[in-house]
């Protein structure tokens, strides 16, 4: 599935099965929750925080596109098209850090 393909795909969930979008507001909260459950799993599977039972259960891949779906909405509600910001993002990065990350000693 390209990135175009999946925002015509949430549009279209959206408008048949979940009746509209929510607000933007509303789902930038939505967004912030779901990356605190990504942040929470990613702390304890491979940090050094310990699983609380309630946690046990959670899907990492599972977080991460639910944080991919509100990301979605949000673009689809903001008339952003993902596969070009991503691309334009592309050639901001490799114009910007074209040298940075290999100078850098922290890094190696």
């Amino acid at each position: 599935m390209t990135i175009a393909e999946a925002q015509q795909q949430v549009d279209k969930w959206i408008q048949t099965t979940g009746v509209r979008y929510f607000s933007e507001l509303t789902n930038m909260a939505i967004l912030t929750e779901e990356v605190g459950e990504v942040a929470r799993i990613m702390s304890r599977k491979y940090g050094e925080q310990s699983f609380k039972e309630s946690d046990k259960d959670k899907d990492l891949a599972d977080e991460m596109a639910d944080v991919l779906w509100v990301l979605i909405c949000l673009a689809n509600q903001t008339g952003v098209d993902l596969t070009d910001a991503l691309e334009k993002n592309f050639e901001k990065k490799n114009i910007r850090d074209k040298d940075r990350h290999k100078n850098n000693e922290k890094l190696r």
